[in-house]
């Protein structure tokens, strides 16, 4: 049985310039999310993955025994805001908005993920309010890798907005995303790569 690795396959959207903000078209793809409040690392944010790797694993599984189709897990990854953006220039971390998220295959359908739930709850209890199974159509976006430390990407994310939109006469349409392709458990911070992506629309 093969084995498929997005990461490899949609290698246009997980394997960005680490040099240059490129344009990509990005497809509709559906995602486990939960939603939450709060800085990365908090409380909040740390059920929320694990509650999305609890989901996540035996949906895989269920893919590959049931419908013979195997694959790796893909990375994690958000979306961030605030309700006053300066909370990201300022440090207050608390007042993070974020979405939190592991990508699907299109393969994969509600009763696999409510599968999943169940077999999440024997482990974690009771599940996030807000986790569910849904699509996300960012649609033109810009996207560079970022290597090194999460706390070093401002001066890149401020030279999206600042330089490369206006330069090109495009502005936000929709949330600033991270995937995390590196675990901060296993690799050093200066090694950490990230895909820094923000939805575009003409200006």
């Amino acid at each position: 049985m093969d084995k498929t690795d997005f990461k490899k396959t949609l290698k246009h959207l997980y394997r960005p310039s680490t040099k240059d903000f490129e344009l990509v078209e990005v497809p509709v793809m559906q995602f486990l999310k939960v939603d939450g409040k709060g800085a990365p690392g908090g409380e909040a944010y740390l059920e929320a993955v694990a509650w999305l790797y609890a989901v996540a694993f035996p949906i895989k599984f269920s893919s590959k025994i049931d419908l013979e189709r195997d694959y790796t897990v893909p990375p994690l990854e958000g979306l961030w805001w605030a309700e006053d953006m300066t909370a990201f220039t300022s440090g207050d971390r608390d007042s993070w908005l974020w979405t939190m998220m592991i990508m699907q295959p299109d393969w994969i359908t509600s009763d696999m993920f409510d599968g999943g739930v169940v077999k999440a709850v024997k482990k974690l209890g009771t599940p996030p309010a807000t986790l569910r199974l849904e699509d996300l159509h960012e649609g033109t976006s810009v996207q560079i890798m970022h290597i090194g430390s999460y706390a070093e990407e401002a001066p890149t994310i401020a030279r999206l907005h600042s330089l490369y939109l206006p330069e090109n006469d495009l502005v936000e349409n929709g949330h600033h995303h991270e995937i995390y392709l590196g675990d901060p458990r296993k690799s050093a911070p200066e090694k950490l790569k990230t895909v820094l992506r923000q939805p575009v629309r003409a200006g």
